[in-house]
């Protein structure tokens, strides 16, 4: 093996399969079943998943309570290493629902429509659910009576709380704790399902609110100069989708929304201009070359242009072009940006743009109507 090989990169399993393998695993010491440290659950899209369970009890009034800690691979994620906790309360036959799904401390409660849950709902979203439902159904036919399991089970996070300050759960009107998330079961490293999901429940959440414009940041400083900048919108207009570039495009027009603004720091605002689908650094660079083909274009000295194609940095390329005198060189950035934004949404929606320098002053803006409006 050589030093320079990659190191590669550990896929880790998210919060509604952690949830589905706590819930099984206290419904098996329910019935009696022995449990040998682990338990295996079916993942949505096939396959399984085999999840080391941290503890398992039985409690008072004839429950058992199981936890499982949240192991997201090599993925930066706010729940990583969170202990989660299943409680399984078995249910007498009778009507109703087989299921009945609650949030215990450090889930939090939906309380704003949009969201996959409705108002009112702890917030363990639908695919979640059905992988705690199919855990459940595995384990009643190895050990149970027969028929459908009937149960109540609450899925409680410790320090949920405390870790949903780190998330957008406070702004989407989730309070009290985190969400119990997942549609592949799976957290694979640099693809933040978690992130994406977020900001889909974002989006969903402003449309319901009756907001039609949104305004697309990837971060809370670009996000904090793009509300001075459009003070007449309220914070659920704004989104921060980090380097979900095309991701986030797609699902505004899924949302419904008919005008989006991108508020960017150059250095991003360049990669989203090169038409990049995610602008992360490990997954593309910032094509310089590229930036002082466009500054040749433009009409830029042969040599400036060389030097950018030089730098080192978007704030180094900002520095060469205004120790030139040619910041206005970076409005060749906007059109170019605003155009890799409209083949991602198509024709309808208003789009426009503000780029900020180094230091989250405007650089450039511009905007281009939607198919119809002028």
């Amino acid at each position: 093996m050589t030093g320079s090989r990659k190191k590669q990169l550990r896929t880790g399993f998210s919060t509604g399969s952690a949830a589905a393998a706590a819930a099984k695993a206290a419904l098996m010491h329910l019935l009696g079943c022995p449990l040998s440290g682990s338990v295996s659950i079916p993942l949505p899209g096939g396959g399984r998943l085999k999840v080391a369970v941290a503890e398992c009890r039985r409690l008072p009034g004839g429950l058992a309570e199981a936890v499982v800690v949240k192991d997201a691979g090599d993925d930066p994620d706010a729940t990583h290493r969170a202990r989660i906790a299943a409680t399984v309360e078995l249910l007498p036959p009778g009507p109703g629902p087989a299921l009945e799904f609650r949030g215990g401390p450090g889930v939090g409660l939906v309380t704003r429509p949009g969201l996959p849950v409705p108002v009112g709902q702890p917030a363990i979203n639908p695919v979640p659910r059905q992988m705690i439902a199919a855990a459940l159904a595995e384990a009643w036919r190895t050990a149970g009576p027969g028929g459908e399991p009937r149960a109540v089970v609450t899925i409680a996070v410790e320090n949920g709380a405390e870790l949903a300050k780190r998330t957008l759960n406070p702004r989407l009107g989730i309070v009290g704790g985190i969400s119990i998330l997942g549609t592949s079961g799976l957290v694979k490293p640099l693809s933040h399902e978690a992130y994406t999901a977020t900001i889909e429940s974002a989006l969903s959440v402003a449309r319901a609110a009756g907001i039609a414009e949104t305004v697309l940041t990837t971060g809370g400083r670009s996000e904090k100069r793009a509300m001075a900048l459009r003070p007449d919108l309220p914070p659920l207009a704004f989104v921060q989708i980090a380097d979900y570039f095309a991701f986030a495009l797609t699902a505004a027009v899924k949302a419904g929304m008919t005008r989006v603004g991108l508020v960017s720091y150059f250095g991003k605002a360049v990669k989203q201009a090169q038409g990049l689908a995610c602008t992360h650094a490990h997954r593309a660079a910032m094509d310089l070359a590229l930036l002082a083909d466009w500054l040749t274009e433009a009409g830029a000295p042969a040599g400036l242009a060389a030097q950018v194609a030089g730098a080192n940095t978007a704030r180094h390329v900002l520095e060469i072009l205004t120790a030139a005198g040619r910041l206005d060189l970076t409005a060749l950035v906007v059109p170019r940006l605003l155009a890799a934004a409209r083949r991602i949404v198509g024709a309808g929606p208003d789009l426009w743009a503000v780029v900020l320098d180094s230091e989250g002053g405007v650089l450039q803006r511009g905007e281009q109507p939607g198919e119809g409006r002028t």
